[in-house]
């Protein structure tokens, strides 16, 4: 069999085979000899059909088609292994299959095009020494404080009040009914809210409790006061029917309370958490912050420099690849909302999923392209993990999920690939030059970059227009 190899875009080669007369004329006969003992013909038994009937029957190009097929299926995989050809995925006949049937003939050679995916080669030009920007997350003290008074607002003993009307910090215990609102113009009843009812409904006055406009108007009502509040839902909402809609809310006050808060002492920290101490508390809530600061600036800094590292790559991704990593990103979409008790059946119909897939694909580029330009620098600088840190990892994850079955093959996998890839970011981190900016500058650079190029976008078009036509 002769095979003749090409290199073709998106990391495929393409493959030209031809298989000898000999092969093509041995195929077709397993394949007429086959149909002889399976095919039912009346009045003949089977494997007695004569040959020109037989033919006849099946017709020239069904017998011609079926040959066909096992050359080029068992063609591909010989050529594979004849050219040692590292193929990924499904290989792809490249040449027209009815072109072939029709030029197909037992006994003369047979010449077919095929293609197949192979691992990318990854272009790297010098990636020590990078040069980039990582936002800094810096430790705030006031969060500390935040936290313990949203702990205090839940441990707030509601004291029920008498001899005035409702204020922003109370909370006021109300029954209240909504009906959306037509506009103008529009006919018909107005149509009751679905969940837009409630008796002794307990509603804290603050802005963000409920939508636009309904505490607005429950404060300064009086108890035993009954009013109707005109409320707008929000755009976006969680359900899409009633985003933007206009509403009308009956509401009756049945009392007003308000939050009697408790000192932020000793006894405090015993109740809200499992330190003695105020003091305790506060060193822990500190200590638990001033982690995740430094946690975020250091994830900040691996994907500043993924970013950067990419621009120093060049990979052309094969489809299989592509199409692998949006299988497994979907995989873990759906289980994630299947833990959360969601029917993914549902969620995941045969309409949704291509839309998903597109959505997917560039996250999954990006995904793949980080992932193969770390495993080509770790082959170049021979860096490796150990035997004992793997199995070290596995144990503290066995510690840390005793109550799971985790599987140990799986899981060294998983760990093994984890600690590469941190040893690699770090190597790389060592090697290059961070400037650390104020959180949230960089992303501002952006959008105004995003609104410089699409404003001079659009001030180019006129010019584009004018130079087509002219």
């Amino acid at each position: 069999m002769k095979v003749t190899q090409e290199k073709l875009p998106a990391s495929q080669i393409g493959l030209e085979i031809e298989i000898t007369p000999e092969q093509t004329k041995k195929t077709y006969e397993e394949v007429v000899k086959n149909f002889a003992r399976t095919v039912n013909i009346p009045g003949f038994r089977k494997g007695k059909v004569p040959r020109p009937i037989l033919l006849q029957s099946l017709g020239s190009t069904r017998v011609k088609a079926t040959a066909l097929e096992e050359l080029i299926q068992d063609g591909i995989s010989k050529a594979i292994e004849q050219e040692d050809i590292p193929a990924i995925g499904q290989p792809q006949l490249r040449s027209s299959f009815d072109e072939l049937v029709n030029a197909y003939e037992p006994g003369k050679p047979l010449t077919f095009n095929a293609a197949v995916d192979v691992e990318p080669e990854v272009k790297l030009s010098d990636y020590q020494g990078l040069q980039f920007k990582a936002e800094e997350i810096k430790y705030d003290p006031k969060r500390v404080d935040e936290v313990l008074e949203q702990e205090r607002q839940q441990m707030a003993t509601l004291i029920p009040v008498e001899g005035r009307a409702t204020q922003i910090g109370d909370v006021a215990v109300v029954d209240f009914k909504g009906v959306l609102v037509k506009a103008e113009g529009e006919e018909g009843e107005a149509e009751p809210i679905p969940g837009g009812e409630g008796t002794d409904f307990q509603v804290e006055l603050q802005q963000d409790q409920f939508i636009p406009g309904f505490v607005d108007g429950i404060v300064g009502m009086n108890p035993g006061e009954t009013k109707e509040i005109s409320a707008q839902f929000p755009e976006p909402y969680a359900n899409e029917e009633l985003a933007g809609k206009p509403a009308l809310f009956t509401v009756t006050l049945k009392e007003i309370k308000e939050k009697e808060l408790p000192e932020l002492d000793d006894d405090f920290a015993k109740e809200a958490s499992e330190f003695e101490t105020l003091t305790e508390l506060r060193n822990s809530l500190e200590e638990r912050f001033q982690k995740e600061a430094e946690e975020k600036t250091k994830n900040n800094k691996q994907e500043a420099l993924l970013d950067e590292l990419l621009t120093k790559a060049e990979v052309d991704l094969p489809e299989t690849m592509i199409d692998q990593e949006v299988d497994a990103m979907l995989t873990q979409t759906a289980i994630r909302l299947s833990q959360q008790g969601l029917d993914v059946k549902k969620l995941f119909t045969k309409d949704v999923i291509p839309r998903l897939r597109e959505q997917s694909r560039s996250e999954a580029i990006e995904r793949i392209k980080r992932s193969v330009t770390l495993q080509k620098i770790a082959s170049q600088e021979s860096i490796k993990t150990s035997e004992e840190e793997i199995n070290g990892r596995i144990q503290e994850l066995i510690q840390e999920y005793s109550d799971s079955d985790i599987d140990p093959e799986r899981a060294r996998s998983v760990v093994e690939n984890e600690l590469l890839t941190e040893k690699i970011i770090d190597w790389l981190l060592e090697k290059s030059s961070i400037e650390l900016v104020p959180e949230g500058s960089l992303s501002t650079a952006e959008e105004t970059e995003s609104e410089t190029s699409s404003e001079s976008s659009e001030s180019e078009e006129p010019e584009a227009t004018v130079s087509q036509e002219g």
